[in-house]
């Protein structure tokens, strides 16, 4: 038989085994659980799976830091080896499994991963999830997640990538299965679409998950837009389309298109989706009758036969890439130990990751990093001092290696040298009985250091908000109790060390001497933040997002329309803005140079920049590019990033750094959506952040589009 064959070409063999497959085993083959076929060696397969920061459910792995986090490094690189490393778990562990006979959800190795949606409002439960607000750094760190995850092999994927979810979807999380969105083709193109292209194009992605939501009244899941004209037509994807969980139920149950499954299963299926997720794990019995709905699907003429094949080709395209029918010894990554996971190899990355990603936002009179010598006692106060929950999304890990806490970080590294003076204060909404003994503490000790913010708890997916429960958010402050405390804690004249967890935009007090945000750190994420506080890592992390002062700044959160939302286009002044982030080391920038001042279709600039570091420590720093244009007959960013590069600079040393851009670089959207190279000028701007008026070092020179 053809399809055993390792050494022909995949499309002959998935045709063949296709060919041999009867109506009813192939539509057993349409949904997110793959029956058994005894005759022809084909194993039950459930596609669903999740890596955000890890290989999720089932069992231990690392838990890296949460996506915005990986955001917050700027560090494509990076975020490429975290990726390699969970499919390297994943695959160890589907192997694993496999030997002992399981086969069930969350056991195998196409991911529901990454996560590219923008974030347009922080209100949005899933930003954690995300790479924050930038189309253009959303897509370098999708296109590092997918290759990461994939791997590089010439013939086999180590795990496929399912960039999610297509498309034009960030919340409300109450409304996301019956919500009709309607967004500009200028919107669409410039804010929703480009990272979804540049995971296709670039990283390479093998799968892709569609939304629940309609996009101009037709559902994503069933919507021919999107999923046969831009994705496939436009953006020449190859690959498998599943759709998210219930999605398919959404179509006839809530968006009311279709009289029942069959029907909205037809829909899904002939628009170009390849693979029917229900919510949840089914039982024999309700996965028999779905199947039987496809079926009827085909007898009412809905569908054809050619629909079903054609949604086969694409999904046993990528299990034959995966290996699944060849003999283990072909495969690689069969070859993977399971000691590999949460080894301490990768702990070690998940640290580097986790140090990568602080931002510090706030250092008053340099009082971080502390010195050890100078200190007696430390007061540690705050619900997410010593909260493991706060390392990690708690939803999607229900089986944590060991989380190091803030607490046991601070701990470890300061030893028996100073007295730590430890207490919550606060339950994450509620006040704890430890609430005066963490005053007197406060008051007692040399310095104040406080943890307090957000975990999966309070911000996630899915949770109607009632007060303060899972899900979207509906304001961006702490917890009332939190706020009480924090500020009892500022009126000490005593130095305040304020340490947020979060997974978006905290508008928080000003009046602590310092302020890091370390978002969801993962397992390593408590000696990460000791490291940083001791200056034994100098910080270098970013904002992915802008932290805004109010919702009262934003637009309605249901309005998609990127008007005054994001810093490309918000007309105010944030708490602080995307690309922020300070040192313990100053940065000057000198002698922009770019070697041409004119530009053509199918040219490119080269530009180079020296920066120093004028000390006192080595560190890193992000250089950022960001080009301006405010004079086109349609809108335009006020300015938006363009390129980044993350580099390490010794104290008192000067780096050389190199940028090239083509002609696409420059191109702007036009209100129809598409990519235009308008003659006139550009400023280009060179710095550590975005060229705002505070912000210093940032060098500019013009170009003009010929």
């Amino acid at each position: 038989m053809k399809y055993t064959n390792p050494t022909l070409p995949i499309e002959v063999r998935v045709n063949d085994l296709i060919s041999r497959l009867t109506l009813e085993e192939k539509i057993s083959q349409v949904f997110n659980i793959s029956t058994e076929i005894k005759r022809f060696n084909i194993s039950r397969y459930d596609w669903r799976n999740e890596a955000l920061q890890g290989v999720a459910f089932v069992d231990i792995s690392t838990i890296f830091p949460q996506v915005i986090a990986m955001a917050a490094t700027f560090n494509e690189k990076l975020i490429e080896s975290v990726a390699s490393v969970i499919g390297d778990e994943a695959r160890a562990r589907y192997h694993e499994f496999a030997r002992r006979g399981r086969r069930e959800r969350w056991t195998g190795i196409t991911f529901s991963t990454p996560n590219i949606n923008i974030v347009r409002d922080p209100r949005w439960g899933r930003c954690q999830e995300t790479f924050g607000e930038d189309p253009y750094l959303t897509s370098r760190m999708g296109i590092a997640f997918c290759r990461g995850l994939q791997g590089s092999h010439p013939t086999y994927l180590k795990t496929s990538a399912e960039p999610k979810h297509f498309a034009v979807h960030s919340g409300p999380e109450k409304y996301r299965h019956e919500m009709d969105i309607s967004v500009s083709k200028k919107d669409l193109y410039e804010t929703y679409l480009p990272a979804f292209k540049a995971c296709i194009q670039e990283g390479n992605a093998q799968g892709l998950m569609s939304a629940y939501q309609r996009l101009y009244g037709v559902p994503c899941s069933a919507s021919k837009l999107l999923l046969q004209e831009i994705l496939r037509e436009e953006f020449g994807f190859e690959g498998y389309v599943i759709s998210d969980g219930g999605a398919i139920r959404d179509i006839h149950k809530y968006h009311k298109v279709a009289k029942d499954h069959s029907q909205a299963a037809a829909m899904a299926l002939s628009a170009g989706c390849d693979i029917l997720n229900p919510l949840n794990i089914m039982t024999t019995v309700k996965l028999n009758r779905l199947k039987k709905s496809v079926l009827r699907a085909i007898q009412n003429e809905r569908i054809t036969e050619e629909v079903i094949d054609t949604a086969l080709r694409r999904t046993l395209k990528v299990r034959f890439k995966l290996g699944m029918f060849d003999p283990p010894e072909l495969v690689p990554f069969t070859k993977i130990p399971y000691t590999v996971i949460n080894s301490k190899p990768h702990r070690e990355l998940a640290l580097k990751c986790a140090r990568e990603s602080i931002v510090l936002l706030k250092n008053e009179n340099s009082v971080l990093p502390l010195d050890k010598t100078s200190l007696d006692s430390i007061a540690l106060i705050g619900p997410n001092a010593n909260n493991p929950e706060a390392m990690y999304y708690p939803h999607y890990y229900t089986n944590p290696p060991p989380i190091v806490t803030i607490s046991e970080g601070i701990k470890t590294k300061v030893k028996n040298e100073i007295k730590i003076n430890y207490a919550k204060g606060c339950e994450l909404t509620t006040r704890a009985d430890d609430w005066n003994l963490a005053l007197e503490f406060a008051k007692s000790s040399d310095v104040i250091i406080a943890v307090f913010g957000l975990t999966g708890n309070l911000e996630g997916e899915e949770g109607y908000v009632i007060g303060e429960t899972t899900g979207d958010r509906t304001h961006l402050r702490l917890p009332t109790i939190q706020e009480e405390l924090l500020h009892q804690l500022e009126e000490m004249d005593i130095p305040l060390i304020l340490i947020l967890t979060s997974g978006s935009s905290i508008a928080t007090s000003q009046n602590a001497s310092a302020i890091i945000e370390a978002w969801y750190a993962g397992c390593e994420g408590g000696n990460a933040v000791a490291d940083v506080i001791f200056g034994e890592y100098n910080p270098a992390g970013r904002l992915p997002l802008t932290f805004y002062s109010s919702i009262d700044e934003l637009p309605d959160y249901e309005d998609y329309s990127m008007e005054n939302r994001t810093y490309r286009y918000f007309k105010g002044d944030p708490l602080f803005p995307f690309g922020y982030g300070l040192s313990y080391s100053e940065f000057d920038y000198e002698d922009l140079q770019v070697r041409q001042d004119t530009l053509k279709e199918n040219e490119n600039i080269e530009l180079k920049v020296n920066v120093l570091n004028k000390g006192p420590f080595d560190g890193d720093e992000i250089v950022q590019v960001y080009f301006k244009r405010n004079n086109l007959p349609f809108r335009v960013p006020v300015h938006q990033l363009k390129a980044f590069k993350r580099i390490h600079i010794k104290n008192n040393h000067t780096e050389q750094v190199f940028f090239t851009f083509d002609s696409s670089h420059f191109k702007n959207v036009n209100e129809k959506g598409q990519y235009v190279l308008e003659p006139g000028k550009i400023e280009i701007l060179v710095g550590g952040g975005q060229p705002l008026n505070e912000m210093r070092n940032i060098l500019s020179a013009k170009i003009e589009i010929k």
